[in-house]
């Protein structure tokens, strides 16, 4: 078996065990107040399964940088992955500082759909592109995805705090954005489904199109086309036409698959909401009973001011070096760039209105997942639907 079989095995085991921890975690929580003993039995058990996933995960990064030369963190496949894997690690180390096991049961489920939307790009090693073959990569990459991931965790115990104070069955604006976030998660979900169905239709349509730079250029659709590329033309028998062509500026294969991925997910949500008859977030308010609603707070805080310092370095100051290095220029206005710069925009105004205005607790847990939101905006849409330096193959 070579290296990179063995990476792949790792990460399957790390996707199963943070399943399995998941349910052991819900488990202790479902339990009821005579079951204590086994309650803290399954609970410890679904934080030594969690630990044993992101132990294989390292492993998988680690066998994966040895094979391919470099820090795996260089397409949407490998940052994707890495950045569950360092979700997982901020929330082990949380949980070892305030015990507070809940974080897992959204924290774990949050890697596993990193995982799994990650499996969906190509997996393949492949050499680095001149402007990546430097150190800058693994400085800069790595120290922002964990600066993000513990950003992240402040969104994950901002949605437990609002699972819990947030009444699920009295109409109001909060109640419609909580089960809006639950929402989008089912569209992950919809983005896998519809990934892995057109993959086993083995369905391709070739186009050309002209790039911003005036240069022809060819593209697979590997999901029937519903925006086309820049001045597209179909090569392909038999597939379908765009029903819109996009500018330059926007990849319109890209845009083509968050679409498929809402129309899955929005199928995905009507279905459940048809069988079970009730919001999401009324499943799984009974599960927050039990949760300390100041601790939780607390946690989302210390989160910001333990990621926001860590994230600044690798998304800003150390991006800025490698871009005077590789482009000669510390600034240029690239979308990522500007989306990074905002994500810092909006955390450092969350800890002014923290510490100044006195926000806290729904104010506070509301600006957090705002945050993780715009996070989650420059990890998708910005890297694979606008074109930039920085955009993702």
């Amino acid at each position: 078996m070579s290296l990179i079989d063995i990476s792949s095995n790792l990460l399957l085991i790390a996707f199963i065990a943070y399943i399995l921890g998941t349910m052991l975690i819900a488990g202790s929580i479902k339990q009821n107040d005579g079951a204590a003993n086994r309650a803290e039995k399954w609970g410890k058990a679904g934080i030594v399964v969690s630990i044993i996933g992101f132990i294989a995960q390292l492993g998988y990064f680690v066998t994966r940088w040895i094979y391919a030369g470099h820090a795996p963190v260089s397409n949407m496949f490998e940052f994707t992955t890495a950045f569950g894997m360092f979700l997982v690690g901020a929330f082990i180390l949380i949980y070892f500082i305030y015990r507070v096991k809940i974080l897992g049961l959204v924290a774990l489920p949050i890697a596993v759909l990193f995982i799994s939307y990650a499996t969906m790009f190509p997996t393949d090693v492949t050499p680095l592109v001149p402007s990546l073959q430097s150190h800058w990569l693994t400085i800069h990459v790595v120290t922002a995805a964990i600066g993000q991931s513990i950003l992240a965790i402040s969104a994950v115990a901002a949605l437990i705090y609002l699972l819990k104070e947030v009444d699920p069955k009295t109409p109001s604006k909060e109640r419609f954005w909580l089960e809006a976030i639950l929402y989008f998660c089912v569209v992950v979900v919809g983005f896998v489904i519809v990934t892995l169905t057109f993959r086993g239709m083995g369905y391709e349509a070739e186009f050309t199109y002209i790039d911003k730079t005036g240069m022809e250029r060819e593209i697979v659709y590997n999901m029937p086309a519903i925006f086309g590329m820049n001045e597209y033309e179909l090569k392909s028998d038999g597939a379908m036409e765009p029903l819109l062509e996009m500018p330059a500026l926007i990849n319109a294969k890209k845009l083509t698959t968050v679409t498929w991925s809402f129309l899955a997910g929005t199928i995905l949500y009507l279905l459940y909401r048809l069988i079970v008859r009730k919001r999401i977030c009324e499943l799984l308010n009974p599960l927050m009973t039990k949760v300390n609603s100041n601790l939780t707070d607390e946690i989302g805080y210390r989160s910001v001011l333990i990621g926001f310092p860590i994230f600044t370095l690798g998304a800003l100051v150390f991006a800025m070096i490698w871009a005077q290095e590789a482009w000669g220029r510390f600034w240029g206005w690239d979308p990522k760039e500007v989306w990074a710069l905002i994500t810092w925009l909006f955390y450092a105004a969350y800890l002014h209105l923290r510490l100044s205005k006195g926000w806290e607790g729904r104010k506070s847990a509301w600006l957090a997942l705002i945050g993780f939101a715009i996070i989650i905006f420059n990890l998708v849409f910005v890297n694979l639907v606008i074109a930039g330096l920085h955009s993702y193959a």
